[in-house]
């Protein structure tokens, strides 16, 4: 099962980039607006680790964390940067503190670690294996019948989100989105030529796993040929 991760930030566009990347990474992703919706989310889905504004709406950070009765780790998110906050945060059992503005990819490595330090992470966690296919997300490998796969990185990180993923159609922009970037300046072509030339290397004797679904996108899905 995929491990989750509520994000609880009253900016739209915070919640859309930080559950961007941690899709990437394989977390499912649940998202509030404000401090009620993540303490409703929280008590009914119970995820796995909290990224919480401080000055939420309705309900603080601060007050969800004090609400809480279970042990869960948190990531207090906040454009206040004062020690008084952060000595606060602490003392009500935030296990990390990233201030305003910050970067998308040093936050999913806080995560990671905070979960590593919790004992919820492990490095096997990373590792996906289909019928064939093994890949190891640490190392960066992929091996089929037991032999290494030499991929680009963006053909790797292309294969990963596919295979965390099954069965599931992505249209060539959503695919843009979740491997190039908001800020990329390309079109569609980008991934056509990245999954022609994904097929080409990870193509198997008597399994078929990428599918195109015509005037729709593509899909991972392992079939017999």
């Amino acid at each position: 099962m995929l491990m989750k991760i509520l994000i609880a930030d009253d900016e739209s566009s915070i919640r859309e980039v930080v559950a961007l990347y941690l899709k990437k990474e394989g977390f499912t992703v649940l998202t509030a607006r404000d401090g009620e919706e993540a303490l409703t989310i929280e008590t009914n889905e119970r995820p796995d680790l909290l990224i919480l504004d401080i000055m939420l709406p309705k309900l603080t950070g601060l007050e969800i964390c004090q609400s809480i009765e279970r042990s869960v780790p948190v990531i207090f998110l906040t454009a206040k940067t004062a020690e008084e906050d952060k000595i606060t945060g602490f003392s009500l059992g935030a296990d990390d503190y990233i201030t305003k503005p910050f970067s998308p990819r040093e936050l999913v490595a806080r995560t990671k670690a905070v979960l590593r330090r919790s004992g919820l992470l492990h490095e096997s966690d990373n590792n996906l294996s289909v019928d064939g296919m093994m890949i190891n997300q640490a190392l960066k490998s992929v091996t089929i019948n037991q032999k290494e796969i030499s991929l680009s990185p963006k053909e790797f990180e292309l294969l990963s989100f596919l295979i965390r993923h099954p069965k599931q159609t992505f249209s060539r922009e959503q695919l843009l989105t979740n491997i190039w970037g908001y800020d990329y300046d390309g079109d569609g072509r980008a991934v056509d030529a990245t999954i022609k030339r994904l097929r080409q290397k990870i193509a198997h004797p008597d399994y078929n796993y990428i599918h195109t679904i015509r005037g729709f996108g593509y899909k991972f899905e392992v079939q017999h040929d």
